[in-house]
């Protein structure tokens, strides 16, 4: 009866993790994401290496650190995404900028911002391998995100953010090889 107990709680947290991975884009077969540690592996100190906790005072303590200075903070640099908190007030971007080899994935927190996203860019040039800016995109799309909103922008997206007043987000950038 314990085994069976065992693998029901097994194929939940699968699924649990599985519907996580794929709404953050994450490819379901990552053995770090999926696997339920057995009762020796949770013992183990490595098992601890394949994920991190970020308690809620933590995390407060992280925007009030930056509502008194606005800044990017970077929360969790990966090697395969990037977790940063930005805080901005009255920033406009002078170019539009896209990444060969991330995502990104944000959400408003509080306040508001503008995107441009898509188009054409004009007058590209490289900043290092993989990354690119342009003083404009011909055919960018315009967008107001509030408080709540969540914007997905593939790799690969010209992408600028104007801020006339201040807005608090998570960016979260999955990167990689395009599969």
């Amino acid at each position: 009866m314990a085994n069976s107990s065992l693998n029901h709680s097994t194929r939940r947290s699968f699924l649990r993790a599985a519907t996580a991975a794929a709404a953050t884009g994450f490819a379901v077969s990552t053995p770090k994401l999926i696997a339920a540690p057995s009762p020796v592996q949770a013992a183990a100190p490595s098992a601890l290496q394949s994920f991190q906790l970020f308690t809620a005072e933590r995390l407060a303590a992280e925007w009030q650190a930056l509502d008194t200075v606005p800044a990017n903070k970077i929360l969790v640099d990966g090697g395969t995404y990037t977790i940063m908190y930005t805080v901005e007030t009255a920033h406009s971007a002078q170019e539009f900028e896209w990444h060969e080899g991330r995502d990104h994935i944000l959400q408003i927190v509080d306040g508001s911002t503008v995107y441009e996203v898509g188009g054409t860019p004009r007058g590209a040039h490289s900043t290092k391998p993989g990354e690119w800016l342009a003083p404009e995109s011909e055919g960018a799309t315009k967008m107001t995100l509030k408080k709540g909103d969540l914007l997905l922008i593939p790799r690969g997206t010209p992408h600028k953010r104007i801020t006339p007043a201040s807005v608090t987000l998570t960016l979260i950038s999955p990167m990689g090889v395009k599969a």
